[in-house]
């Protein structure tokens, strides 16, 4: 007797999942910048100072949208062991969007002069900042997508063993 598998389901990178969860990371990537740009504004943070709030910010966004659109699994019954393996990737994932921001951000300042963009009402934008965020986002979304996919949005048994240990 043959088994069938779908390839549809088993595959990783699936086209319907990847359109869907580009379309909420650049959401949460939107959220973030405009988070990152105001607290700028409002409490005088510098552009590496302002990575990890507005991560944080983008987090609530990205697990809301991510859970009812990007991998369908809102009625999967398991919203908190989803919080906790969303958590875990997303600081993951922080990390990287810091790393390669930064990277890229000393590497911008090293061999490339500034370039800002001034919006009407005295609002200037530093190009060059914008781009290595823009960097360390792009980093972010690959490991994001395939840890949420393989991890995060699947019965791993992680969470169990994890609960499991903290009870003992």
């Amino acid at each position: 007797m043959k088994v069938v598998i779908s390839t549809a389901t088993t595959k990783v990178f699936n086209k319907k999942d990847l359109v869907a969860y580009f379309l909420v990371a650049g959401t949460g990537a939107v959220v973030q910048l405009i988070s990152s740009s105001l607290l700028q504004d409002w409490f005088g943070l510098t552009f590496q100072q302002s990575i990890w709030p507005s991560y944080l910010v983008s987090l609530i966004v990205g697990f809301t949208l991510t859970k009812l659109f990007a991998f369908d699994a809102r009625r999967t019954n398991q919203t908190r062991r989803e919080m906790i393996k969303f958590f875990m990737v997303a600081i993951f994932s922080g990390f990287v969007t810091d790393l390669f921001a930064r990277l890229s951000y000393m590497i911008s300042n090293a061999y490339f002069q500034t370039y800002e963009f001034h919006l009407p009402g005295a609002k200037t934008i530093n190009v060059n900042e914008m781009v290595c965020y823009v960097i360390g986002m792009g980093f972010s979304f690959m490991s994001n997508y395939i840890l949420h996919k393989t991890f995060t949005f699947k019965s791993t048994g992680f969470y169990d063993r994890l609960k499991n240990l903290i009870e003992d």
